[in-house]
């Protein structure tokens, strides 16, 4: 490794949400105290945006396989993290149930094909479906999937677990630190901040919506990312309503889903609306749409909204992650495009992604579950 300076260092991990805090934290536990780490974070504190805003829940059987199979990889940890990581386990059991009006059956159909035979899977008809979910409009749905395998993660315990974890191997955290310019210099890379330039002989790019600005400033290739806004509201629930006993009840199409929140029950549009990186705020038309969707398919009628907010999800085209060094510049490290599956995939994702940066072999109980690397490379997202 090379001499160091207060502004040198081997790797700069940029963005302080959870991607980059988990990865940031692998770096410097596998390579303190040979090598240096910063991570550099744009606002005051690291997870103001997106990290900040997530109502994360890990569902083994959401979104796509790469997604589930990291998820799968990730239970371990969340089960087990290191001694210290927290005060208090990350995970509470939360059963999951997709729901299914006559008409969507056949997508019903199509994810217990996809996902398969389960013991923790049951497949409810109507009368199944009221007893999992009282809340749930007599008539609305046919058929829905109940999975016992959910959990809610204590969102603020992970990622300030990470961020100790990172700062107690070494690490320095530059908060108040926007990127304003990124270009090779030498052999490494030089990144101008408002507070002078940092020279580093990496760059992870884990800046959530900012990470396709980050891309084009590097000279990188462009992998399409678009940042979308999802909306959430929190309101009460019935009178009488057992709450922490409910499931989260998700459509099967993900046009609106329910779930208990302190107390009260948080509720969103599944909005995926393109928007540019910024702290954006919700649309009244898209809470309004977000009411419609719940009073129709549950026996809840919303008086008041007591809280609301809008985070960036950032999605490619297949919107699978994006992990791998750059085709196109060297030592740029794409670390994006978690989607809304950012939280649930994060120790794994972080793990594979360390390994990559560092240049060893990615963990075996990673890939024994399904997850092949070209699934993640930048250049599977090349156009001619």
């Amino acid at each position: 490794m090379q001499d160091m300076t207060e502004h040198i260092y081997d790797i700069a991990v940029i963005g302080g949400g959870i991607a980059g805090a988990s990865v940031a934290a692998e770096l410097a536990a596998e390579l303190a105290p040979e090598a240096r780490v910063v991570l550099i974070e744009r606002e005051s504190q690291p997870g103001y945006h997106t990290t900040g805003r997530s109502a994360a829940i890990a569902i083994p059987t959401y979104g796509p396989a790469t997604i589930r199979a990291l998820t799968r990889a990730s239970e371990a940890f969340y089960r087990n993290p290191p001694d210290g990581f927290a005060d208090h386990p990350l995970f509470s059991p939360r059963n999951v149930v997709m729901i299914a009006r006559p008409d969507q059956e056949d997508g019903l159909d199509a994810l217990v094909d996809e996902v398969g035979a389960r013991p923790s899977l049951t497949r409810l008809d109507a009368a199944g479906l009221k007893a999992a979910c009282p809340l749930l409009r007599d008539g609305y749905a046919a058929a829905g999937l109940l999975d016992t395998t959910g959990n809610d993660i204590d969102v603020a315990a992970l990622h300030q677990g990470y961020l100790r974890r990172f700062k107690a191997a070494g690490g320095e955290v530059r908060t108040r630190t926007e990127v304003a310019g990124l270009m090779r210099e030498g052999e490494g890379w030089r990144i101008e901040t408002p507070a002078g330039p940092i020279q580093a002989r990496i760059v992870v790019n884990a800046a959530g919506a900012w990470a396709g600005v980050l891309g084009a400033m590097a000279g990188a290739e462009d992998i399409g990312l678009i940042p979308k806004r999802r909306t959430a509201t929190v309101i009460a629930a019935p009178e009488g309503t057992d709450v922490h006993a409910l499931p989260m009840t998700i459509d099967i199409d993900e046009k609106f889903y329910l779930k208990p929140d302190a107390g009260r029950l948080l509720i969103s549009p599944a909005d995926e609306t393109p928007d540019m990186p910024g702290d954006v705020q919700p649309e009244e038309l898209d809470v309004a749409i977000c009411v419609d969707r719940i009073e129709t398919a549950f026996e809840v009628q919303v008086r008041r909204i007591e809280n609301k907010w809008a985070g960036l999800r950032s999605f490619v085209a297949d919107k699978n992650p994006v992990a791998g060094y750059s085709d196109k510049v060297p030592g740029f490290y794409w670390l994006a495009g978690q989607g809304g599956y950012g939280i649930q995939s994060a120790p794994a994702l972080a793990r594979f992604a360390a390994a990559q940066i560092t240049g060893r072999a990615v963990p075996a109980d990673i890939l024994d579950e399904g997850l092949a690397a070209a699934d993640l490379a930048p250049g599977r997202l090349a156009t001619p």
